[in-house]
This record gives structure tokens, C-alpha cells and sequence, in this order.
């Protein structure tokens, strides 16, 4: 993980780590050490510091992002001083027939409710993006 926080951090590169939280508990302590050394040097304002015992450039538009999916078997807790380095966000499954009620509302114009033609609009919105995950 060591090597890959390094190129980031040299490169100015984003790195997405999916399903963090099914790393162990061992590696999660050393992995918060590197982030938060990233991290501190980023907000000095350093331009070259050390990492893993090696003084490295720092390009300040590196970026580290993590995935989660809490609550299956196998998972860990992020140690606290981990998760106080990343803010939380939530994602949930859009409802179509809303969307098809909102974006069918222009089309029919002179009609008062348009809620009945978002039930035969919906799998037209839930479509495209049930294809679009299964690549």
C-alpha cells in the first residue's frame, strides 16, 4: 500500500481504494500512518517530505478515496483516526418511477398529474443504468 500512497502522492494522481474496510485490522494501523503523513504534509504545504523513510516530491493534487460496504461478514470498523481522515457519504438506489414522474411532466403538458405515466416510464430510467452496472 506503502508504494501505491508514494505514486499518488508524487504523481498528483486520485487513487479509489474499494471495500476498505475488509483490510485487517493490522494493516489498517499502518495504512492510517501513511495517509495521515500524506495528508500532514499536504496541509503544510510541503512540496517534498518523508515517506517510508524516503524524502519523496508532493504534488498537491493527490487524492485518496475509499470505499466501504459496512455491515457484511468479514468487514472491519475503521479505527477512529482513520475514519476522521475521510468524510462519510451515503449512496442509495434512485427511485425511478420520481424520476420518470419529474422528467415526464414537460412531455405532457396540459395534463394536471402525470404520476400515472411514471409507472410505464420507469423501466426506461431503471434501464439504462441496470446495463450500465452489469459492466
Amino acid at each position: 500500500m506503502g508504494r501505491m500512497f508514494s505514486g499518488l502522492a508524487q504523481t498528483g494522481a486520485w487513487g479509489c481504494f474499494d471495500e476498505f474496510n475488509r483490510i485487517n485490522i493490522e494493516v489498517l494501523s499502518v495504512v492510517a500512518q501513511q495517509i495521515l503523513s500524506i495528508l500532514s504534509a499536504l496541509a503544510a504545504g510541503y512540496a517534498r517530505f518523508v515517506f517510508e523513510c524516503r524524502e519523496i516530491n508532493l504534488v498537491w493534487s493527490c487524492g485518496i478515496f475509499i470505499t466501504m460496504n459496512p455491515g457484511y461478514a468479514g468487514r472491519t470498523e475503521l479505527p477512529d483516526n482513520l475514519k476522521s481522515m475521510f468524510r462519510p457519504i451515503s449512496m442509495v438506489v434512485p427511485d425511478s418511477c420520481l424520476i420518470s414522474e419529474i422528467l415526464g411532466s414537460p412531455i405532457v403538458t396540459g395534463l394536471l398529474i402525470c404520476s400515472f405515466l411514471s409507472t410505464p416510464l420507469a423501466p426506461s430510467v431503471r434501464n439504462p443504468s441496470e446495463i450500465s452496472a452489469s459492466h
